[in-house]
C-alpha cells in the first residue's frame, strides 16, 4: 500500500515524510505539500482493453503511473477531431510518448507524433527548482525509444534528439498541434516547451505538464501557475500529478 501511495509524490517518493506530518512548506512560500488520496475509485483503465494491451509493452520505459498515462492515452483520443500533430518534450525511454502514439494510430492516424528530448538527462535547472541539478535520467537513448516504436508496429512517431526548442525546433515540420506533453522536470526547459507549443496549438488543443505539484518539481509547479492565469486558457488542475491546459 505505502509503495502505490509514493508514486503522486515523485519519481524517488516523499511519502515517509510526508506522513509525519500534516503539511510541508515548499523552498517557494507560495506552494504547499500535504499528503493527497482522492476518495473517488472509478478505475476506467482496467477495463479499457487497448490501453491494457499497450501498456504491457511501455510500463518498463516509462516512470509515468498508470493514472496520468491514462490521462495521455484519453487525451489523445478525445482530441482526435483537432487538427494538428503530437508533441512530447522530456522522453526518456519512450513509454508515455509511445503510448500517445498507439491511440493516435487508432483515432487519428493522419497526426505525426514528435518525441524530443536530449537524450543526457534534465537541463535547465536553476534557481526556481528546488532539488534537480541536471544530468538526471540520463539512462536512455534515441534508440531504445525507436526500438519500442518499432516493436509497437508504430509508422507515426519521429525522434528528435537534442534541446528543444533551441535544437529541435526546426526539426519539429509542423504548423500545428493538438497535444503536447511537457515532462522536463524543471522550470526554465518548462517555460520554453510552452512558449513554443502554445503558438502553435490548435484552439481546443491541450497541453499536459507533468510533475505538477511533485514535491521535487516546484519549478514546473510555479511556472504552470503563471501561465495557468492566461485569458485564452482554461486550467484544469488534476490531483494525480498532471497540470492541463486547454486553449479557449
Amino acid at each position: 500500500m505505502l509503495k502505490s501511495l509514493a508514486a503522486p509524490f515523485g519519481r524517488t517518493g516523499r511519502l515517509e515524510t510526508l506522513l509525519k506530518v500534516t503539511r510541508l512548506p515548499g523552498r517557494d512560500p507560495n506552494v504547499q505539500h500535504q499528503l493527497v488520496v482522492p476518495h473517488a475509485t472509478y478505475s476506467p483503465w482496467w477495463t479499457d482493453h487497448a490501453f491494457q494491451s499497450v501498456l504491457e509493452h511501455v510500463r518498463d520505459a516509462t516512470m509515468v503511473d498508470i493514472y496520468r498515462l491514462y490521462d495521455l492515452w484519453s487525451l489523445v483520443g478525445q482530441t482526435a477531431e483537432i487538427d494538428g500533430d503530437i508533441l512530447e518534450v522530456g522522453v526518456w525511454r519512450g513509454g508515455s510518448g509511445c503510448l500517445m502514439a498507439a491511440r493516435a494510430a487508432i483515432d487519428c492516424p493522419d497526426a505525426t507524433v514528435y518525441l524530443c528530448d536530449t537524450f543526457e538527462g534534465v537541463v535547465g535547472a536553476g534557481p526556481q527548482d528546488n532539488e534537480y541539478q541536471g544530468g538526471e535520467f540520463a539512462d536512455t537513448s534515441p534508440e531504445l525509444v525507436e526500438q519500442l516504436a518499432r516493436r509497437l508496429g508504430l509508422q507515426n512517431v519521429v525522434v528528435r534528439r537534442g534541446s528543444f526548442p533551441e535544437e529541435t525546433a526546426g526539426q519539429v515540420p509542423t504548423t500545428a498541434l493538438r497535444l503536447c506533453h511537457i515532462d522536463v522536470d524543471v522550470y526554465e526547459s518548462a517555460r520554453r516547451v510552452f512558449d513554443w507549443a502554445w503558438d502553435r496549438l490548435s484552439r481546443g488543443g491541450v497541453v499536459v505538464f507533468d510533475d505538477y505539484g511533485f514535491y521535487r518539481c516546484e519549478g514546473v509547479t510555479r511556472l504552470v501557475n503563471e501561465v495557468a492565469k492566461r485569458p485564452d486558457s482554461v486550467f484544469v488542475h488534476n490531483l494525480n500529478g498532471h497540470a492541463i491546459l486547454v486553449k479557449r
